[in-house]
């Protein structure tokens, strides 16, 4: 089994960027590929998309160069085996807080005896070789509460476990801090380059939620290696806006 187009894109070493999803879209994935996007993420947490819409949406991107991960609100292993068996390269398992359930999560994509995983492949190119579907999933487990922070070195050292994805906007409220400075207030800044620490350490991902590109840029600086910048909605305003601009000569 060859690597999916996540760890293809991860492999070269320089940041690797992503859009969202958050509703049901014929083009959107699509788009953010022709923008040069090396990955696009579904939220099953948040979004408005279920394990159909999922499913035809992986389908429509077979042959598109971009990777694909889906985030998912819980560690359920059913969930999660209905994802990568549709075809996610990876998972984006939310609100982890221990070591523990870092590890049902990466057990969640393996199958026994080093996991839970139930064998029922809904993709023919993905084949039938269980070893091969296992290596091509990747696993990353949401840092997004104080509760992980004092866990995240035990966290970061989960066998299985390709990295962790930062979610500020939960971290910051965990904190004790506005959501609106969750990429402002020091404490959440120390903490996230903290989380970024671990991660080095441990030799996995660092990975962020950062919501637009001037955030992305200043944690590419510090060092993360996977970096969302937009979900489809905010990028449908943004473009909007600017046509709109642009039609009134406005600057």
């Amino acid at each position: 089994m060859t690597e999916s187009h996540l760890q293809q894109a991860l492999s070269r070493g320089a940041p690797v960027w992503g859009g969202w999803i958050t509703g049901p879209t014929a083009i959107g994935p699509e788009e953010f590929a022709r923008a040069g996007y090396d990955y696009v993420g579904f939220d099953a947490q948040h979004g408005y998309i279920d394990d159909t819409d999922i499913a035809r949406m992986l389908r429509r991107l077979e042959h598109v160069p971009i990777g694909t991960a889906v985030r998912l609100p819980s560690v359920d292993a059913a969930p999660i085996g209905r994802v990568v068996d549709a075809g996610a390269d990876a998972v984006i398992v939310a609100m982890i807080e221990s070591a523990d359930e870092a590890a049902a999560a990466v057990a969640a994509t393996r199958y026994p005896p080093h996991g839970v995983r139930s064998f029922g492949p809904l993709r023919a190119s993905l084949g039938v070789d269980t070893a091969g579907l296992e290596s091509r999933v990747s696993v990353f487990a949401m840092i997004e509460t104080a509760a992980a922070l004092a866990d995240v070195d035990a966290i970061c050292a989960v066998p299985g476990l390709a990295g962790v994805y930062v979610g500020p906007a939960d971290l910051a409220i965990s904190m004790g801090v506005d959501v609106t400075k969750a990429n402002d207030d020091p404490a959440v800044r120390d903490a996230i380059v903290g989380i970024h620490r671990a991660a080095t350490a441990a030799g996995i991902v660092p990975a962020i939620h950062a919501g637009n590109g001037t955030v992305g840029h200043a944690m590419a600086e510090v060092g993360f290696r996977m970096i969302t910048l937009a979900a489809e909605s905010q990028a449908l305003r943004r473009g909007a806006a600017a046509g709109l601009r642009e039609a009134k000569g406005e600057r």
